[in-house]
């Protein structure tokens, strides 16, 4: 197994950054009836003749096309305390689903790009196991100790979110308590797994492998 590719979301959520093209990404469109759009992740989604279970947001930024055409599928929720990834993942886990992989999160806008990102931290605290699928890569929220599989070579970074006692096994690079997030990027397994012990939150970066 790999960990890049064991998971097994129910269901997939589509934000309005950079749509991947990516294989592994895109991959968990075919395995998952559940595709929820961010309100105006919908105008460009639909475009390509894919098929949206639910479109979930404000929707001040959904076309009055879409709009009126799936009326019976928009599930607006008007709140701007949260942002529209946020209302798709509670919408989805107030229908008992909480395995949740997020595309398109990142690009196009920078500081949507970290706050999509950094908001995987919260869903993990709400027992919601989100992750996001970029082109390059996956970001995984991790509370604990965790073993990753992955082949030998493969570029990992580590984020820290009030982590103690961080060491690791299998990364050429030691990690320590460190609390800039630079600190822990540009890492690389030396073996093909690495194991993560800590107490409290992370999030990992696993580029794809070559």
């Amino acid at each position: 197994m790999n960990t890049i590719i064991d998971f097994k979301p129910e269901a997939v959520v589509i934000d309005a950054g950079c749509f991947p093209s990516n294989e592994i990404a895109l991959g968990w469109l075919d395995v998952c009836d559940k595709i929820v759009c961010c309100d105006g992740a919908a105008n460009r989604y639909l475009a390509s003749d894919r098929k949206v279970w639910r479109i979930v947001g404000d929707c001040d930024s959904l076309s009055p096309e879409i709009m009126k055409r799936y009326s019976e599928i928009v599930r607006r929720f008007p709140d701007q305390e949260t942002n529209d990834q946020t209302k798709s993942v509670r919408y989805l886990a107030s229908k008992g689903i909480r395995r949740i992989a997020i595309l398109g999160a990142t690009g196009l806008r920078e500081d949507h790009t970290l706050g999509n990102i950094s908001l995987l931290m919260t869903y993990l605290t709400d027992g919601i196991e989100a992750r996001a699928y970029t082109d390059f890569g996956v970001f995984i929220p991790v509370r604990g100790s965790r073993t990753f599989i992955c082949p030998t070579g493969t570029q990992v970074s580590i984020f820290n979110f009030g982590a103690t006692g961080l060491l690791a096994d299998g990364l050429r690079y030691p990690l320590r308590d460190f609390d800039s997030w630079w600190q822990g990027t540009l890492n690389e397994t030396n073996a093909d797994s690495f194991t993560i012990q800590a107490r409290g939150y992370y999030l990992v970066f696993i580029n794809y492998p070559d």
